[in-house]
């Protein structure tokens, strides 16, 4: 089947820019695989007018207003895409286009500490802004991750909600600078391995070390490391930036021309209103793009 764009994630960038396009009358198709990064979440906020609304219920709205436009929702695994642009995926028909969005998101790798990907989403955490109002004047911990400098600024900005912080560094080692930083902001220090995350009536109480000592806690931070599913843009030759992630232009282009990338797969700390906004514009520079390829073939037409 032939589309001027397919876009590859039906999450908020993917379908917020499928939106736009679908509007421009630009023949589109979002491949999704069922797989939203914020599934765990009961709730999303921050995002304007729908502060609360549950993850899966955006989506939906967002798939039925694209479909009323005239797009089409393709539930599949896009597997490669060959240059030109055709795109192949599993339990999907193969699909041809023009121009090529990628929104394929991130995974979290979380520590691996008995508790914290079974409480994921839940009473354990990673974005205060997402967050930190919901656990609001809780005892809450923080856990040290494999950055030190994600971990500091983690630790200190999620003081802003509660009175009652305490870091767990682990196998961080805190500098003296970052011990005074962090007494300085009335957050306490528990040094020692953390040996897991105690549960009671299915929800979070305490964060036990190894030696036994039992700290209680009913909300947890923890600083992820991120994993963009960028494999479709780096198999394209997609440039990379000194961090390892593909680099674009504030439009979403990457250095492929008629290939574009926006949300979490090129922005590890876009929320959902951020990645809806980069969704837009992202269409809006691909709607132009095929504008100026809409004039050139028309010019190629009329010389022969």
């Amino acid at each position: 089947m032939d589309y001027d764009v397919v876009v590859i994630g039906g999450g908020a960038a993917g379908l917020s820019a499928a939106l736009v396009l679908a509007r421009a009358r630009r023949r589109v198709a979002v491949i999704d695989a069922g797989e939203p990064r914020n599934a765990p979440a009961a709730q999303m906020h921050g995002f304007l007018s729908r502060d609360g609304m549950r993850p899966a219920h955006l989506l939906a709205v967002g798939r039925g207003e694209v479909i009323g436009y005239g797009g089409d929702i393709v539930r599949g695994r896009v597997r490669r895409i060959e240059p030109g642009f055709v795109v192949h995926s599993g339990g999907a028909p193969t699909l041809t286009a023009r121009a090529v969005l990628v929104t394929t998101g991130l995974r979290d790798e979380l520590p691996d500490i008995p508790g914290v990907r079974e409480r994921w989403g839940t009473d354990v955490v990673h974005c205060p802004y997402c967050h930190g109002y919901e656990v609001r004047d809780a005892p809450i911990g923080v856990l040290g991750g494999e950055e030190r400098d994600a971990s500091m600024h983690q630790v200190l900005l999620v003081r802003q909600w509660s009175a009652d912080v305490i870091f767990f560094p682990g196998r961080l080692t805190p500098t003296a600078e970052d011990r005074e930083r962090l007494t300085a902001r009335g957050i306490r220090i528990v040094d020692g391995d953390v040996a897991r995350l105690v549960v009671t009536d299915d929800r979070l109480s305490a964060v036990e070390l190894s030696d036994g000592r039992l700290v209680p806690r009913t909300a947890v931070f923890v600083a992820p490391r991120f994993v963009p599913h960028d494999d479709l843009l780096t198999d394209l030759g997609c440039a990379v930036d000194e961090n390892g992630w593909v680099s674009t232009d504030p439009a979403g282009a990457t250095s492929v021309p008629g290939v574009w990338a926006a949300g979490n797969v090129v922005n590890p700390r876009a929320q959902v209103i951020t990645a809806a906004g980069a969704g837009s514009t992202a269409a809006a520079a691909i709607n132009g793009y095929l504008v100026e390829d809409d004039i050139a073939r028309s010019r190629r037409l009329v010389r022969t």
